[in-house]
């Protein structure tokens, strides 16, 4: 009796096997804003070292939004109509994406939000970072340097207008800046994140201001070190400006070994595997005692997954340092 049950044993588990090996995988869509620069190329890249998209159990297809609202509204009605299981959002801007989710929550899919935010309710969670804070520590490492005492003048580089990033990282900078009212903005605009824009913008203002320019204060790394071109264009020192970007690209990280600049890392791979391990477990009906694959819940015990019951995980900040700019470069290889 004992070895008939044994043997009907391993034959259920055998067929329980063979079952999920024939089912088919969940579709996961990644709707992202734009591609051009490094740092949503890693976060998309991160999403493919998954371990459930290494094993084939979760196939997933990013959407390149080319920086336009409208083109994300027409990418989510294609996986709606397609039938993915569920959708990553990482919005271009925090208003016009609200019609996207609720497009796909009309139709039953989870979508959860990364990186970039959307003010809707309907979103199922979110996996990003607080932009806020990150506002206030580049442009608080700026003042620092210039004295906020001494006063000074900087110029500020704004992501896209409307999109939560460019919305908060902003208002992180006015925080700081209202502690230094002896310091001046000369000069504030939009570069979309985009390093040739950066410095263009960059240039002008040289044109305009000289040498009176004290500090640069960049939403992300690609406009600090567009700004960073423009000052070597102009034949000046770089060491003559303080100057700060927020991502921890591979550029931004060699500038800040050669003492150029200051960045903040956000961490794309955490957010990114973050918001796709929630995706998994919305789009398979929430499973009691599901675990995450994803070894960043480990990395980072400060944001525990809490049976992914949360609406929102904050992935912390890394500023970047003398001390571990070469083990954050090591990653890059």
């Amino acid at each position: 009796m004992t070895r008939l049950l044994s043997l009907s044993s391993a034959l259920a588990m055998a067929a329980g096997m063979a079952a999920a090996q024939d089912a088919e995988p969940l579709r996961i869509g990644a709707a992202v804003y734009g591609l051009n620069a490094e740092f949503m190329q890693i976060w998309s890249a991160a999403l493919e070292q998954h371990p459930s998209v290494q094993d084939g159990s979760v196939e997933v297809t990013v959407f390149d939004g080319r920086y336009d609202a409208l083109v994300q509204q027409d990418q989510f009605e294609t996986m709606i109509t397609e039938g993915y299981d569920a959708i990553i959002f990482v919005p271009i801007d925090i208003e016009a994406g609200a019609a996207a989710v609720q497009a796909a929550a009309d139709a039953g899919i989870p979508v959860i939000g990364s990186n970039t935010r959307v003010n809707s309710d309907l979103l199922t969670a979110y996996v990003g970072s607080n932009d806020v804070e990150s506002g206030r520590m580049e442009a608080e490492y700026v003042l620092g340097q210039i004295g906020c005492e001494e006063g000074g003048n900087v110029v500020i580089l704004e992501g896209p207008i409307g999109q939560s990033a460019q919305i908060q990282r902003l208002e992180g900078n006015q925080e700081a800046l209202a502690a230094c009212p002896n310091v001046t903005v000369l000069e504030q605009q939009t570069a979309n994140w985009s390093r040739a824009e950066a410095q263009t913008l960059m240039e002008n203002w040289l044109t305009t201001h000289g040498d009176t320019i004290d500090g640069v204060i960049g939403q992300n790394d690609e406009m600090a070190l567009g700004a960073i071109e423009a000052i070597k264009g102009a034949g000046l020192n770089v060491s003559d400006f303080a100057i700060a970007g927020i991502d921890g690209i591979t550029d931004a990280l060699n500038a800040v070994k050669a003492g150029e600049m200051q960045s903040i890392l956000q961490d794309a791979n955490a957010q990114a595997q973050g918001a796709l391990d929630l995706a998994i477990f919305h789009a398979s009906g929430m499973p009691e005692g599901w675990e995450p694959q994803s070894e960043i819940w480990a990395q980072y015990p400060d944001m525990p997954w809490n049976d992914g019951a949360d609406k929102e995980y904050n992935v912390p900040w890394t500023p970047v340092t003398a001390e571990n700019v070469d083990a954050l470069l090591a990653t890059r290889q």
